[in-house]
């Protein structure tokens, strides 16, 4: 038996929400009653996932590249003029990046691999926690990784992305606790899904 949640009256973002762990996430939103924003730079996928799901709940799809401020900030503006505020954050999206050895590991790739699994998740709590302060509520839920606690080999930028994702919930929930809000990680191990085809 599936444990329901009561997320009536909540709006929540769920980045990288048209597919996996992320549209799960979104599922489970919807069926507790919740408004849901998919941000998600994959914007036609994104908008095939509303599609198959607007009959569960209100759902949008909002064209995001979540490591990327301005980006971030505009696709928070576009959200709050939709709901009004933002409630619950799911920071999902990410990717595995390339498996090599760190003597062969490039320095753009290690770049890239950090820059989408932890500034983006750093970008999208910057910019929900003010409004949820002023409310004195908000849920945060950061997708990290086992390999942020394990470290995999030839997986050393997104074991140090998942690490820092791990840290980065410890520090910002020692921060906003006193507002009522929740910050968690939560740390799968491997998952069949789009990520771990790369």
């Amino acid at each position: 038996m599936t444990t329901k949640y009561d997320f009536s009256g909540r709006f929540a973002v769920v980045t990288g929400g048209a597919q996996g762990i992320g549209r799960a996430a979104v599922e489970r939103l919807l069926d507790g009653g919740g408004a849901v924003a998919i941000w998600d730079r994959d914007k036609a996928l994104a908008d095939a996932t509303v599609a198959e799901l607007k009959g569960r709940g209100r759902i949008v799809a909002v064209a995001v590249d979540v490591a990327d401020a301005d980006s971030v900030s505009q696709a928070f503006a576009a959200t709050e003029k939709q709901f009004g505020r933002i409630d619950i954050l799911v920071n999902n999206a990410g990717v595995a990046g390339l498996n090599a050895k760190v003597a062969d590991y490039p320095i753009e790739e290690w770049d890239r691999v950090l820059h989408i699994n932890l500034r983006s998740q750093f970008l999208c709590c910057r910019a929900v926690i003010p409004g949820m302060i002023a409310r004195n509520y908000g849920r945060i839920a950061n997708v990290a990784s086992i390999a942020g606690k394990e470290g995999n080999p030839t997986a050393s930028a997104y074991s140090a992305s998942k690490a820092g994702v791990i840290a980065l919930t410890k520090s910002l929930g020692k921060e906003v606790a006193e507002h009522n809000i929740s910050v968690n990680a939560i740390t799968p191990a491997a998952a069949k899904t789009k990520i771990l085809e790369q």
